[in-house]
């Protein structure tokens, strides 16, 4: 158990905490393994969504590519494409082990003292509101006292955040009355523990990931080596479909995607349970990138300007030197000027009328053959 005090009389006192360890998100099965699993699991299950409409051509409205196209253009085999997945998510699994190992223990029973600690922040910004009122000529210290009776808590806030008339028990034994925050306090300090600083964080952990993945992207095809070596195979797919969306050497697999999300989740200060769902988060953003079809009620597809249509473009021979952005936002396309720009239609058109010659042309010979 821990005890704290607070230097100012005024202050409210920061309560007491006792931590025990954190319950896992499922009773049964320990956060350490979920955090190393759930990916994979998020990473199959979406893709093979996708992977069921594709085989039964569902929607084929909303394909970017024919499935004459999958068939011609794309130079690995679907088990090459599976064998090369799963190799990299065995690497996945191990970095996952390992990050499991360098976290401290997950901890519960402080959130009460953090919030507390943030109400008194919030507390000790209100000091600064007179002489900030004072310096547009509002004399906050007669609005206080004009509106004390109506508005109490209003008052409170415009004198600098003294509310003598909000008390309470500390001792129930001795009735000692203390000073206690105002309702709003709390819910403004909620707001920033519960909501805003994991907003931060996850932003954080995004925009570390993004950047990463920009740079050693763009740099593997500005190296004719790094590309050759290691990610022109990633490029075997022209078409990319959803359960490719991690095909790539064992090496790139491992610098590119796993050590960049676990950099980024370490950099962020990230729990074990807020690592997991960034995991889960952007595996999914990445299939959901890779899966070939432009679905209209796909939320992914509209959030960010990087969707499934914005990285088709980089798997095109004449795309393949722009839109390296990847897996969440366009922003370093943006800001460096390799953003794809013009009209894509009739490279498209251009690519399903070839794939379909060639597909007939080869079942003709098939036929000859035959006969």
């Amino acid at each position: 158990m821990a005890t704290n005090f607070t230097a100012a009389a005024d202050l409210p006192p920061l309560p007491t905490y006792t931590l025990t360890e954190a319950p896992d998100v499922i009773s049964w099965f320990p956060d350490f393994y979920l955090s190393a699993i759930a990916p994979v699991v998020a990473y199959w299950v979406v893709s093979g969504i996708f992977h069921f409409i594709d085989i039964y051509d569902l929607f084929p409205q909303y394909r970017l590519h024919t499935p004459a196209e999958i068939a011609q253009r794309n130079r690995a085999t679907r088990f090459e494409v599976f064998r090369d997945v799963i190799l990299q998510q065995i690497i996945q699994i191990g970095m996952a082990v390992f990050l499991g190992y360098t976290d401290p223990p997950q901890m519960t029973g402080r959130e009460e003292y953090d919030v507390a600690v943030w109400a008194t922040r919030v507390r000790l910004a209100q000091r600064a509101l007179p002489a900030i009122l004072g310096l547009v000529g509002i004399n906050a210290a007669t609005i206080s006292k004009n509106m004390a009776i109506s508005h109490p808590l209003l008052a409170g806030a415009l004198a600098g955040g003294y509310y003598p008339f909000l008390s309470t028990s500390l001792d129930a034994t001795d009735g000692t009355l203390v000073p206690t925050f105002a309702a709003w306090e709390l819910v403004v300090a909620k707001a920033i523990y519960y909501v805003m600083i994991p907003a931060v964080q996850f932003a954080v952990a995004v925009s570390i990931l993004d950047t990463w993945q920009y740079f050693l992207h763009r740099g593997m095809h500005m190296n004719k080596w790094l590309y050759t070596k290691f990610h022109s195979r990633h490029h075997r797919l022209y078409v990319p479909y959803a359960y490719g969306a991690l095909y790539n050497h064992p090496f790139e697999g491992f610098l590119l995607d796993t050590l960049g999300a676990g950099l980024a989740y370490k950099v962020a200060g990230m729990s074990v349970k807020q690592g997991i769902t960034f995991f889960i988060c952007s595996t999914i953003k990445t299939v959901d990138d890779h899966c070939g079809y432009a679905l209209p009620w796909d939320p992914l597809q509209h959030l960010t300007g990087n969707n499934a249509t914005y990285h088709d473009i980089h798997h095109q021979s004449w795309g393949i030197k722009t839109n390296f952005s990847q897996p969440f936002f366009t922003f370093w396309d943006r800001i460096l000027g390799t953003i794809w720009k013009g009209d894509t239609s009739l490279k498209y058109e251009r690519a399903r009328v070839n794939a379909a010659n060639s597909l007939e042309a080869e079942a003709k010979k098939r036929s000859a053959k035959a006969q």
